[in-house]
């Protein structure tokens, strides 16, 4: 198919992918919900915040995928009580499957970001992580966060690629692929299956994957879009150098590889040592270099 060109294709496309994608949305991206899971999710808004993590009351998560950021939350105490959103019902689907799981009660909702079934100042937090990237209409989505968020509320976005740092990564990226038969070879390890097929007769909603991220940001666009919505006290910071490195072409080897092959020590090298330059990057790097470098985004601001 074509790439997407109007506001709903678009959504239509993110919408496919992401139900398909949820079925293994949690094992592809390593996804805790612990100690490690929120451990990593206090990290990230403590990061935006510059402060240590307040009481976030009501919060609503945008694109809350599987429930990474707010299920977390929940079972640390760290807000009153979630309302998730996303624009995919699979990934709904599974988010209810996990605070299930996790003895956990959330109000899910299947929308757009920039039309969210909530009244006018009735949550206390905005989060979301890897979704503004997806979104057709930034200024229409910051527009409604603002609107749904009470005097004083915060919003805060993590993950979301920088224009500058997403060419940095096409670097590994590339390396990965030329190195990966010898890799598959090492690990005795066969090719994927041909289109990444996982029982669900859905292969043509995976190739999509190529279609659902529309952006990548410099950190002033994030600003304006901030900015321009009436937030103040805006902070775009950088994130994840070396981690990324690292991760992306762990990430490209394994996809070559047929799932069931891949040994379970490198899986478990591949997510310590993506955890260890995580921290190198938090301790040496992050705050010292231009925040565009980093191939990940953040950002928070305050509603008057």
């Amino acid at each position: 198919m074509s790439a997407p060109q109007t506001d709903d294709e678009i959504r239509e496309v993110n919408e496919r992918y992401h139900d398909v994608a949820a079925q293994s949305y949690d094992s592809k991206w390593g996804i805790d919900f612990g100690p490690d899971g929120l451990s990593q999710v206090t990290g990230k808004l403590e990061k935006m915040l510059g402060r240590p993590l307040p009481p976030l009351g009501r919060i609503v998560e945008i694109g809350s995928g599987t429930g990474y950021f707010s299920l977390n939350l929940l079972l640390g105490g760290a807000c009153d009580s979630a309302v998730c959103t996303d624009i995919s019902p699979g990934m709904l689907k599974s988010l209810k499957g996990n605070a299930k799981r996790l003895g956990l009660k959330v109000e899910t909702h299947a929308c757009d970001a920039a039309s969210l079934p909530l009244a006018d100042g009735s949550v206390d937090t905005v989060i979301g992580h890897a979704v503004l990237h997806h979104l057709p209409d930034l200024e229409a989505a910051f527009a409604e966060f603002n609107r749904v968020l009470a005097p004083g509320g915060i919003v805060v976005f993590a993950g979301e690629p920088s224009r500058l740092g997403d060419q940095i990564a096409r670097l590994p990226k590339g390396a990965a692929k030329t190195i990966a038969p010898a890799w598959r070879a090492a690990m005795r390890a066969g090719p994927a299956p041909a289109a990444h097929e996982d029982g669900s007769g859905c292969e043509q909603d995976h190739s999509l994957e190529q279609y659902v991220d529309i952006h990548a940001f410099d950190p002033s666009a994030l600003r304006v879009a901030a900015s321009s919505a009436g937030f103040d006290d805006i902070n775009v910071v950088g994130e994840e150098l070396l981690a990324n490195w690292f991760g992306w072409t762990n990430r490209v080897l394994e996809a070559t590889a047929n799932p069931d092959d891949v040994p379970m020590a490198w899986r478990k090298y591949a997510y310590r040592g993506y955890l260890a330059l995580q921290r190198v990057d938090r301790s040496l790097l992050e705050g010292r270099l231009p925040p565009a470098i980093f191939y990940n985004l953040m950002i928070a601001a305050r509603k008057p």
